[in-house]
């Protein structure tokens, strides 16, 4: 029998992007795909360490009230399953190191870095240290951006990439980091996974629109250093058609989206190393 790849993509609280995101990874190959609600972890009825690969989808998670995500993480921290009494992050956390993959989008990606899943430096994913904040131009932003990917990250969703063109839809999507030290580390030690470039030249930039937010060092996506943890603004679950592109009948695009590519690259990962 062929080895099945299992998918959770977790919704409730205001997620409204967990349908596209099921949709990507049935798409990219994935055996099954189970769209859950956080409540159903909380009582126990499904576990994390059930699958091999969650997806944090985005939305408007608690309405971004008390800043984006801010209140999921502290749901994740502290909420306790029903009967066995283990916190949510405990069970997060032993699907991590049991080798596990998390994809966090927007939303998704502002409760990776608020619980401390992202950067995680040292193998330590319950520290905060850098953040997601309004964006520079004060608006929610709503349109396609140009990312790169740096050649020394060792992040697998992004293995094989160069540059592609995602959307973008948020207000609070300006990443910081808590002092120089976290800056420098996320640069020299390689978890900066994807970065905002001008589409002309190629190169990271602070300048708006290219820089949709104003995010330190232009970036768009972290990973963990085991490469199996990745957060991003942009959302490659919109792009797994080229009918999603907004240029689509002007541009020669491929059949198949560049963003499927993030959700390939994870179901293949899984099947090699987790089932």
């Amino acid at each position: 029998m062929a080895s099945k790849v299992r998918v959770i993509v977790t919704t409730g609280y205001g997620t409204n992007c967990e349908v596209e995101m099921a949709n990507a990874c049935r798409l990219a190959g994935a055996d099954y795909v189970d769209i859950v609600h956080l409540s159903d972890l909380v009582d126990g009825k499904v576990k994390f360490t059930d699958y091999h690969f969650l997806n944090l989808p985005g939305g408007f998670l608690d309405g971004d009230n008390l800043g984006a995500a801010q209140a999921g993480a502290h749901r994740l921290r502290y909420a306790k399953v029903k009967e066995s009494g283990q916190r949510l992050i405990d069970q997060l956390l032993e699907f991590v190191e049991a080798g596990g993959l998390v994809l966090g989008v927007c939303n998704g990606f502002q409760l990776m870095v608020k619980t401390g899943l992202l950067p995680g430096f040292d193998n330590n994913y319950q520290s905060r240290s850098v953040s997601l904040i309004y964006n520079d131009s004060g608006r929610f932003e709503d349109r396609w951006v140009t990312c790169s990917m740096p050649e020394d990250s060792p992040c697998i969703f992004t293995k094989g990439m160069e540059k592609m063109e995602l959307p973008v839809r948020h207000g609070e999507g300006k990443l910081v980091c808590m002092d120089e030290t976290v800056r420098s580390r996320l640069k020299h030690e390689g978890l900066i996974a994807m970065q905002y470039v001008h589409p002309e030249t190629g190169e990271p930039t602070d300048e708006y629109p290219f820089n949709p937010n104003g995010s330190d060092l232009a970036i768009a996506g972290l990973c963990d250093p085991t490469g199996r943890l990745m957060g991003l603004m942009p959302h490659p679950e919109a792009f797994h058609h080229r009918t999603n592109h907004p240029q689509w009948t002007r541009k020669e695009l491929p059949e198949e989206g560049a963003g499927l590519l993030f959700f390939r690259n994870a179901i293949e990962y899984a099947r090699k190393n987790l089932v």
